[in-house]
């Protein structure tokens, strides 16, 4: 059986040395797999992307147990750069451009003049091309996320973690970018983690998904399980009577144990 591009097995992950904010938390991502982390907000889905990428020391959190295999090689705790260098590439919730940089001047910052190809990012994003000469901060919400993705292309990752694709975009946009993400995985032949509020969007390119609650992942499965269940339907996909609801509204959360296989 082939190893998986990512493996993470029973991380925790503590804040200021005294809060717990991920705890036992185990996943994969194989090689030109797209995997989502679905949640509400708190959930631990974006503390789990940053605990892979590095960047957690800049909010003094550390992985404290578990660990982060990539390609083989442990890299729990490395700087930001150095696991970047391996090849894992973070696109951040927050913070997603430099606001009085061009377009063209995003796109060329994270890498050197001599590794600079900018035809990656505006074949995946056209749109890019058209802007080249614009300023960052003047970038629609959906403009600022393909941008975001195209200068983390520029660093030529083998593993794509995107934090909250959709986040204050219309549907609309949201459809054109999963769309380009499965092109993306497709063409270049890379892995992408997803960590998204919207499982709507997420399943409609997901090949696994895992469901986070207070730090923990409480359900697993592919695609198709995940859609069929009674529980996602009715707290992330609004398909119960009287529309979606948050688990907290209930007495009782119907979870299920995890999926395996």
């Amino acid at each position: 059986m082939t190893a998986p591009l990512l493996q993470v097995d029973k991380i925790e992950v503590v804040y200021k040395r005294v809060i717990t904010a991920v705890q036992g938390v185990t996943l994969s991502v194989g090689e030109r797999q797209i995997v989502t982390i679905l949640g509400t907000n708190g959930a631990g889905k974006t503390t789990t992307l940053r605990a892979i990428s590095g960047f957690l020391g800049i909010d003094d959190a550390r992985i404290t147990e578990g660990t982060v295999i990539f390609k083989g090689t442990r890299i729990e705790n490395e700087p930001p750069h150095k696991i970047t260098g391996r090849g894992i590439v973070l696109v951040p919730e927050r913070e997603k451009v430099f606001p009085n940089l061009t377009v063209a001047e995003n796109l060329t910052a994270p890498v050197s003049r001599a590794a600079r190809s900018d035809e990656r990012a505006y074949h995946f994003f056209p749109r890019l091309a058209e802007l080249r000469g614009r300023t960052a901060g003047l970038l629609s919400g959906g403009e600022r996320q393909m941008l975001a993705i195209g200068a983390a292309l520029m660093c030529r990752p083998q593993l794509l973690l995107v934090d909250e694709l959709s986040l204050g975009l219309a549907p609309v946009v949201v459809q054109d970018l999963t769309r380009r993400l499965r092109s993306i995985r497709d063409e270049l032949g890379i892995g992408i983690l997803l960590v998204e509020q919207s499982a709507a969007a997420a399943l409609e390119i997901a090949d696994y998904a895992y469901v986070m609650e207070n730090g923990r992942v409480v359900l697993d499965g592919n695609r198709e399980r995940l859609r069929g269940h009674q529980d996602v339907q009715e707290f992330y996909l609004g398909q119960a009577a009287g529309g979606r609801r948050s688990y907290r509204d209930v007495k009782q959360y119907r979870r299920s144990r995890r999926w395996y296989g």
